[in-house]
C-alpha cells in the first residue's frame, strides 16, 4: 500500500509539473469532408502534422495484399510540382523529419518541424493527396525494394514469420488473415494499374483525416488547412463489406519448421475490440488483464515463468483494444536453455486457467492500473504521440473522443470483471497456437564445399 501511495503521489506530481496534456482538442470539418484535428501543446515551439487515410491492409483482398504499403512507398517519388525526392529534401533544410506508416486500418503520413514551417507541410502534403505521378519506372523500382524488404522482416525473420503464420491460421475469412505488407507472390506481381487505381479509391479529403499538435493556435490551423486542402474535391468512396471472421469451432495449432536458433510459443485468443465489443468495458479489462500478466518485473510472467521457475528466456502478453475488427489477445514466450516447447505452452495454459479460477489481488490489480495510466502520461508528454492517439480512434471509427473515458474507465475495472473476460475469451474455442521449431541453419560455405566435392565424385 505504501509503495502504491508513493507511485501515485509521483504520479501527480509529474501530470502538474508537466503542464500537459490536458488541453483541449478542436474538432473541424472543412466543405469537402476532410476532418481537422488540432491539439494544442505549447510546451516547445514544434509541431507535427499528420495525415491519415482509411485505408489499410484490411481493405485489401486477395491478389493485391499489401498494395496500401506498396502506395505508401509510392507516394514518395514525386509530383509534378515536387518531383522524386523533394519532398524530403524540402522538409530537411527546413530542420524537419518526415516519414509514413502502414498498418492494418490505416496509411498515415507525418512531418515534424518547427512550428513557424506547419505551412511548408501543409502544402507539400496536399499536394501529393491527390498528384502523385504513380510513374512505371519508379514503380518497377520500388516494387523490387518492397519485395526485399518482405525478404528481410518477414521471410528470414522467424520470428515475424512464426506470428504471420498464427494470423493466417486464427482468421478464416477476416483480413486480418495477412500481413500488412503482403504476400510475396502478390507484391511480385502487382502492375502499375493496381497502384494507380488504389490512390484513386481512398486517397481523398473526405477519406482523410488531418491532426495537427504542437504550440499552434486552433483557427490558424484551420485556416492553413481551408487554403491547403480544402479546395481538394471529395470522391466517392466505396462503402466496405462486412467481413465479420466466422466462428471459430476448437483450437488450432500451427508448426513453423525454419532455419532458427530459438524456439518461440504463441499463443493467440480471439478477442473483441473497442470497434465490436457488445460491452464495451470489456475491453478495458482485457487491457488490466493484459498488465497483469505482463507490465513490468512483478507481472506474472516476469515474476513467476522468467524469474521463479525459470522456464523461459523472454515472455510477453499483448492487447491492442483499438482494430476495427475482431483482433488476438497474444501470449508468448521462448523458453530458457533445456526447456521444451511443450512444457513452456503448459505453464501459459496454468496461467491462463489460474485466471479463469481465482480473482487477482487487490495488489495486482492496482499495481496494473497505476502501470498502465502512468505509461500513458509519459507517452502524452511527446507531441507526436498526442497527435497520434487522436489519428489512430477517429481513423478506426471508435472517435477521438474515446481517449477521453480512457483513465476513468480503466480505474473501474474489478478483479471480477478481470476473471469474467478471461472465462468469456481466453478459452480453447478461440485459441491459435504456433510454435516455432528451429531447424538447421545453413552454412553457406559448407553447402558450396559438399557442392563441390559431390561434382568431383560424379566426374
Amino acid at each position: 500500500m505504501k509503495t502504491h501511495i508513493k507511485i501515485s503521489l509521483g504520479f501527480l506530481v509529474f501530470l502538474i509539473l508537466s503542464g500537459a496534456v490536458q488541453a483541449r482538442v478542436y474538432e473541424y470539418m472543412l466543405d469537402n469532408g476532410m476532418k481537422v484535428l488540432v491539439k494544442p501543446d505549447h510546451r516547445s515551439p514544434v509541431v507535427v502534422q499528420q495525415v491519415w487515410y482509411k485505408v489499410g491492409s484490411s481493405y485489401e483482398y486477395g491478389g493485391i495484399t499489401g498494395i496500401s504499403h506498396m502506395l505508401e512507398h509510392m507516394l514518395f517519388k514525386g509530383t509534378e510540382k515536387y518531383p522524386a525526392g523533394e519532398f524530403s529534401r524540402i522538409i530537411a533544410a527546413n530542420g524537419g523529419r518526415e516519414n509514413a506508416f502502414t498498418g492494418p486500418d490505416y496509411t498515415a503520413y507525418f512531418q515534424r518541424l518547427e512550428k513557424s514551417r506547419l505551412e511548408i507541410a501543409m502544402e507539400l502534403e496536399s499536394d501529393r493527396m491527390r498528384n502523385a505521378t504513380l510513374q512505371v519506372d519508379e514503380f518497377l523500382k520500388e516494387r523490387d525494394v518492397v519485395a526485399e524488404e518482405r525478404r528481410l522482416r518477414t521471410d528470414d525473420n522467424p520470428q515475424s514469420l512464426a506470428y504471420e503464420q498464427l494470423r493466417a491460421t486464427a482468421f478464416v475469412n477476416s483480413p486480418y488473415n495477412h500481413s500488412v505488407i503482403g504476400w510475396m507472390t502478390d507484391i511480385q506481381n502487382y502492375s502499375i494499374e493496381d497502384v494507380r487505381r488504389w490512390y484513386e479509391d481512398w486517397y481523398a479529403p473526405n477519406n482523410a483525416t488531418l491532426v495537427v499538435a504542437g504550440d499552434v493556435e486552433p483557427e490558424e490551423v484551420l485556416a492553413l488547412a481551408k487554403k491547403y486542402y480544402g479546395s481538394i474535391k471529395s470522391r466517392q468512396i466505396a462503402k466496405q463489406k462486412p467481413r465479420t471472421e466466422v466462428e471459430q469451432h476448437g483450437e488450432r495449432r500451427v508448426n513453423i519448421k525454419v532455419p532458427a536458433t530459438i524456439e518461440n510459443i504463441i499463443l493467440g485468443y480471439k478477442v473483441p475490440t473497442m470497434n465490436t465489443a457488445d460491452n464495451p468495458d470489456d475491453i478495458y479489462s482485457l487491457e488490466v488483464l493484459a498488465w497483469i500478466l505482463d507490465g513490468g518485473d512483478s507481472s506474472r510472467i516476469t515474476s513467476e515463468l522468467l524469474r521463479g521457475r525459470q522456464l523461459i528466456a523472454s515472455g510477453l502478453a499483448s492487447y491492442d483494444p483499438y482494430p476495427r475488427l475482431q483482433a488476438l489477445f497474444i501470449l508468448s514466450a521462448i523458453p530458457t536453455g533445456g526447456v521444451s516447447a511443450e512444457e513452456v505452452e503448459a505453464a501459459l495454459r496454468e496461467q491462463v486457467n489460474r485466471l479463469h479460477s481465482q480473482p487477482v489481488s487487490e495488489e495486482e490489480l492496482s499495481r496494473a492500473k497505476t502501470q498502465i495510466l502512468t505509461e500513458r502520461i509519459y507517452r502524452k508528454d511527446s507531441v507526436f504521440y498526442q497527435a497520434m492517439q487522436l489519428g489512430i480512434l477517429e481513423t478506426v471509427g471508435v472517435g477521438w473522443q474515446t481517449d477521453e473515458v480512457f483513465e476513468e474507465k480503466v480505474k473501474s475495472v474489478t478483479a471480477e470483471q478481470i476473471m469474467y473476460v478471461a472465462k468469456a475469451y481466453l478459452n480453447e474455442e478461440r485459441l491459435t497456437v504456433a510454435l516455432l521449431e528451429p531447424r538447421p541453419i545453413p552454412d553457406p560455405a559448407g553447402q558450396k564445399i559438399s557442392a563441390i566435392m559431390h561434382m568431383q565424385a560424379g566426374q
